[in-house]
C-alpha cells in the first residue's frame, strides 16, 4: 500500500474526516485527535500494512509506525481529511471534547512535549558534534590546540549556549503567547549585564534558574499577554500589549521567577548529583529500570526539562546514558523470544524493530512485542537496570541529550566502555528472557 492508501483506511477505520479533529507526529507516532473515540476500530487499525501497534489515549488514537514512515503517513492522512499537519507532539487543541478527557498532569506533560520536541534536532547535531570533538581530541595528539578544533567547539556549543532562548520561543507558542516576547523574556534572565546587580540584599545572576526560570517567565508572559490584550484598545495593540508583558513579566521573571527558579534547578541537579555519588549503582539501576515503563505510558516526556536542565547548569547529562540501556534491554528480549515463539507476525514485527531500536526507537518493540508479553518486558527492564547501574558507578555521561542507541556512542565521554556495557546488556536480557520464558502468542 502506498502512504496516501494507508492514510484513507486510516480514516475509514477512525470515523470519517469528521471525526479528525487534530493530525500530529512524534519520532515514531502518527497520532489522531478525535472528536468521538467510539468510532475508532482498534483492531483493524492494528492490521493496517506497516502499523507496529496502535495506543489509546483519552481522545488521540496514536499509530506506531516507526521512524520516517509515520510522518508521510500523517501528513497524507492530514491531506486527506483537509486539516492542517502539525509536526509538533501533542499538539494543544482548543476544543471542549478533547479538553475534558485531559487531566492537568496529561495536560502538563503535552506540554513539554511540545515545547522541547521541535528543539530536539538542534540539541541532537550540537550533542553528537561535541562528541566527535571530544573523541578526537582524546585520540588525536595536538587536535586541542588546532584551527579546525577551536571552529567545532564553537559551532557545538551554540545551541546550548542559546538554548534558554530557544525553549522561551517555543514554551510562548505552546503556552498560546506571541512566540518571539517568549524568546524576550527568556533573554532576559540570561543578560551578562544582570551579574553584581543587587536586590533586597540579592546579588543577581545572569542565567540564574536555568531552564526551570525560563519555563516559568514564558508561561507567566503568556498568561499576561492574554490578560492585556483584553482590555487594550484594538488600535494601540500592536505596541501596547507587548510592551506592557514584556515590562511586567521582565520584573516578576527578575525579582520573584528567577530566584526561585534558581533554587529549584540548585535542588534538581544537587540531587540527581548525590544520587550519583552515593547511591552508584542502586541510583542508575532505579533510573534505567523505570525508563521503559515511562516511554510505555508516555510520561518520559516530563523528564526532558530536567535534562535540559541539566545541560544548561553543569553541561552534561548523565541520566540521558542511563536511560538509553533499555535499548540493549529491548533487543536481547525480543532475540529471546524470536528464537522460541512460533508466531510469524511477531517474528516480522522484532526484525523490523531491532534496527530502528538500535537506533534509539524503541516503541515498535514496547507496543508490538515485549509489553504484550510482558514477562519480556519486565526482564528488559531489570536487565537495563543492570547496565544503567554499572554506568553510573562508572561516571558515564553524555554532552548533549536526545540521541539513544548505538549513535549515543558518539556523544558520549566514554564511549568504548559504553558500547562494551551495551553488548553486556543485549546478552544479559537475552538469557535472562531465554530462560524465564513466556506465553507466547499462538493466533497470526
Amino acid at each position: 500500500m502506498t502512504n496516501h492508501e494507508i492514510a484513507i483506511r486510516i480514516l475509514e477505520l477512525s470515523g470519517g474526516k469528521n471525526n479528525i479533529a487534530g493530525v500530529t507526529s512524534c519520532v515514531s507516532r502518527c497520532r489522531l485527535e478525535v472528536a468521538d473515540i467510539g468510532k475508532v476500530n482498534t483492531k483493524e487499525l492494528e492490521q493496517i500494512e506497516g502499523a507496529q501497534a496502535v495506543v489509546i489515549a483519552g481522545t488521540q488514537v496514536q499509530i506506531v509506525f516507526g521512524p520516517g514512515k509515520c510522518r508521510k503517513v500523517a501528513q497524507e492522512v492530514a491531506s486527506a481529511a483537509g486539516i492542517t499537519y502539525d509536526v509538533m507532539d501533542a499538539k494543544d487543541l482548543k476544543s471542549d471534547l478533547a479538553a475534558k478527557n485531559q487531566t492537568p498532569f496529561k495536560l502538563m506533560l503535552k506540554k513539554c512535549a511540545g515545547i522541547f520536541i521541535p528543539i530536539l534536532p538542534a540539541i541532537i547535531a550540537s550533542g553528537l558534534l561535541a562528541g566527535i570533538n571530544n573523541i578526537l581530541k582524546n585520540f588525536i595528539p595536538g587536535y586541542s590546540e588546532s584551527t579546525f578544533a577551536q571552529l567545532l567547539s564553537v559551532i557545538h556549543q551554540t545551541a546550548f549556549n542559546y538554548l534558554p532562548i530557544f525553549v522561551g520561543i517555543s514554551a510562548a507558542k505552546t503556552f498560546g503567547g506571541s512566540m518571539f516576547v517568549g524568546g524576550t523574556v527568556a533573554a532576559i534572565l540570561q543578560m551578562s549585564s544582570l551579574t553584581g546587580i543587587s536586590v533586597f540584599g540579592i546579588t543577581m545572576q545572569a542565567g540564574r534558574g536555568g531552564i526551570i526560570a525560563v519555563l516559568a517567565i514564558t508561561a507567566f508572559a503568556a498568561w499576561t499577554e492574554k490578560r492585556i490584550r483584553k482590555f487594550v484598545p484594538d488600535i494601540i495593540d500592536i505596541f501596547a500589549t507587548p510592551v506592557l508583558t514584556v515590562f511586567i513579566s521582565g520584573f516578576v521573571g527578575l525579582l520573584i521567577i528567577q530566584p526561585i527558579g534558581g533554587l529549584l534547578s540548585d535542588a534538581i541537579v544537587n540531587a540527581i548529583n548525590f544520587g550519583i555519588e552515593k547511591g552508584g549503582f542502586f541510583f542508575g539501576f532505579a533510573m534505567s529500570a523505570v525508563w521503559l515503563p515511562l516511554v510505555a505510558t508516555g510520561l518520559h516526556h516530563g523528564v526532558t526539562p530536567i535534562k535540559a536542565e541539566l545541560q544548561n547548569t553543569i553541561g552534561n547529562v548523565p541520566i540521558q546514558v542511563m536511560c538509553a540501556f533499555v535499548g540493549p534491554g529491548q533487543v536481547g528480549a525480543v532475540l529471546a523470544v524470536y528464537l522460541k515463539t512460533r508466531n510469524t507476525r511477531l517474528k516480522k514485527v522484532i526484525l523490523s524493530g531491532i534496527p530502528v531500536q538500535l537506533l534509539g526507537i524503541g516503541e515498535p518493540l514496547i507496543y508490538g512485542v515485549t509489553l504484550p508479553l510482558v514477562k519480556p518486558f519486565i526482564c528488559a527492564c531489570l536487565c537495563a537496570g543492570v547496565g544503567g547501574g554499572i554506568a553510573a558507578m562508572l561516571g558515564l555521561t553524555s554532552f548533549g541529550y536526545g540521541l539513544s542507541g548505538l549513535l549515543l556512542t558518539l556523544s558520549l565521554n566514554k564511549p568504548l566502555l559504553y558500547l562494551g556495557i551495551y553488548l553486556l546488556v543485549i546478552v544479559l536480557s537475552f538469557v535472562v528472557t531465554y530462560f524465564v520464558g513466556f506465553d507466547d502468542i499462538i493466533s497470526e
